[in-house]
């Protein structure tokens, strides 16, 4: 099916800021309460261990629900699943301001990772909507705000409590939401594009089984133990049923994720990469803030509070911003892998000097400014390699799991770099020595994306107008 952006449509600068808007409501809800998780522990009045899942169920929620959302977006309608994303996302965050329990906020968080499906599903649209020679810088662009949301959270999170409270942390994303859930009802339209077919309830239940069976003992792992029964239990339970559902996805004739394409090789190459880039991320914005914060007595660190934390990951925002404003036109011109190359190339000297050279303070700004730059090339280039690698009718679910991965590679990477860096801690501070060998973990696995970007398949420079092929079948790129 063809359709343009034009008569009768609405315009698609219009509809391209209130996506970039729905992004930005769910990056900030993910990422702004990080930093007071402390805070959150003494207002609830719980224990460190529990309070960590205010964290912890949200990426789970997460991890199921941006694949299977972006999955029914594409059989029922992007823009109708984009706006359940933004309510479910808002519903949470009315829910988690007004709790007065930890259990209550728990269950909050839960409602708030549905929100995952914004992503894949954003994607989507931008693919179905705008003229082809817009999609590459739109997603690259989409894509660098996920990030940029993700570092102002932890930015604002420390003004927000000391001026406001905590709660604002909830209420002042849920105007946005709002804001983003009533645009997106009057400026985005819903595309005609379509797969068709039903829901696959079995892999759908398999798949978010085996995701939590995964990311639970992952999560846990350094708390319960990595030899305990629980967490070889629970991971042996992940290997099992991951078997069982891509034997249920194989032999279904209308699959939730389709199997042939996430075996192209531009597919699994570029989920590979997500993974890594996942696990560097992720464990930078968990452990450089707690690494500043502490007090200059345990031979290490700046004592900087939670707002000056925050400032010390500032760079890290400004640049991940324009080197995802700049990604899309660098694809266009030397390809998205060489674009994915580069944002590894900045990551890797940018953790060596973390490991080798942390005393100082224009060390991190550094750090944080060139690690900023690298993730917003890499996440751009990641999505724009899906969204070109697969037919339009199944844009959604493919984005979902490229989505669904980094944040897979995050919560391994938090959870091996955590039990690196406090290994041998001392009076419930980790040594420098932990720091140091927790960065020069992220530096090599920083140097393995590089790598692995190699095996990517280098596709022509004109990424996004090039048709792909499927299972022997010419597939259009887009459908505009």
């Amino acid at each position: 099916m063809t359709h343009t952006a034009g008569a009768g449509r609405p315009r698609t600068g219009a509809t391209f800021l209130v996506l970039c808007l729905g992004i930005l409501s769910y990056a900030l809800s993910q990422s702004l309460v990080s930093p007071v998780l402390p805070t959150i522990q003494h207002h609830l009045h719980t224990s460190q261990s529990t309070v960590t899942w205010v964290m912890t169920a949200y990426l789970l929620s997460a991890s199921v629900a941006t694949p299977v959302l972006g999955k029914i977006g594409d059989v029922v309608g992007k823009e109708r699943m984009l706006l359940v994303a933004l309510l479910a996302l808002g519903a949470g965050s009315l829910l988690a301001a007004l709790a007065s329990s930890i259990g209550v906020m728990i269950a909050a968080r839960v409602i708030q990772g549905v929100g995952g499906g914004v992503l894949p599903l954003v994607f989507g649209i931008i693919r179905d909507e705008f003229p082809r020679d817009r999609v590459s810088g739109a997603i690259g662009t989409a894509a660098a705000l996920m990030g940029v949301g993700g570092g102002l959270g932890i930015v604002v999170a420390g003004p927000i409590v000391n001026t406001l409270d905590y709660r604002w942390l909830f209420w002042l994303p849920l105007i946005v939401i709002a804001v983003a859930a009533v645009a997106t009802h009057l400026f985005v339209p819903e595309s005609p594009v379509r797969a068709p077919g039903r829901i696959n309830l079995p892999a759908a239940a398999l798949l978010s089984a085996w995701l939590v069976a995964l990311l639970v003992p992952i999560s846990e792992g350094s708390r319960w133990g990595w030899t305990s029964g629980r967490v070889l239990g629970l991971l042996a339970l992940a290997v099992l049923l991951a078997a069982a559902w891509i034997a249920v996805e194989l032999r279904s004739a209308e699959p939730l994720i389709d199997m042939r394409m996430m075996r192209l090789p531009a597919v699994w190459t570029t989920n590979l990469v997500a993974l890594l880039f996942g696990l560097g991320l992720y464990s930078l914005m968990a452990f450089l803030p707690a690494f500043v914060q502490t007090p200059p007595s345990a031979g290490y660190g700046f004592g900087a509070s939670v707002t000056a934390s925050g400032v010390f990951l500032l760079p890290m925002t400004v640049t991940m911003f324009f080197s995802g404003l700049a990604a899309g036109r660098l694809g266009l011109r030397f390809g998205a892998r060489a674009v994915l190359a580069l944002g590894a190339v900045l990551l890797i000297p940018s953790m060596v000097l973390l490991a080798t050279a942390h005393a100082e303070r224009w060390t991190i700004y550094l750090v944080a400014a060139l690690c900023g730059a690298g993730i917003g090339f890499a996440f751009s280039a990641l999505s724009a390699l899906i969204v070109t690698a697969v037919p339009p009718a199944q844009t959604g679910a493919a984005s979902g799991m490229n989505a669904n991965i980094r944040t897979i590679g995050g919560s391994i990477g938090t959870a091996v770099t955590g039990s690196i860096i406090t290994s041998g801690a001392v009076g419930g501070l980790p040594r420098e020595s932990g720091y140091t060998h927790g960065f020069w973990f992220l530096a090599g696995a920083a140097a393995v994306a590089l790598a692995t970007t190699l095996l990517v398949p280098k596709a022509r420079r004109a990424t996004v107008a090039e048709p792909v092929r499927e299972a022997g079948t010419l597939v259009p790129a887009a459908d505009n």
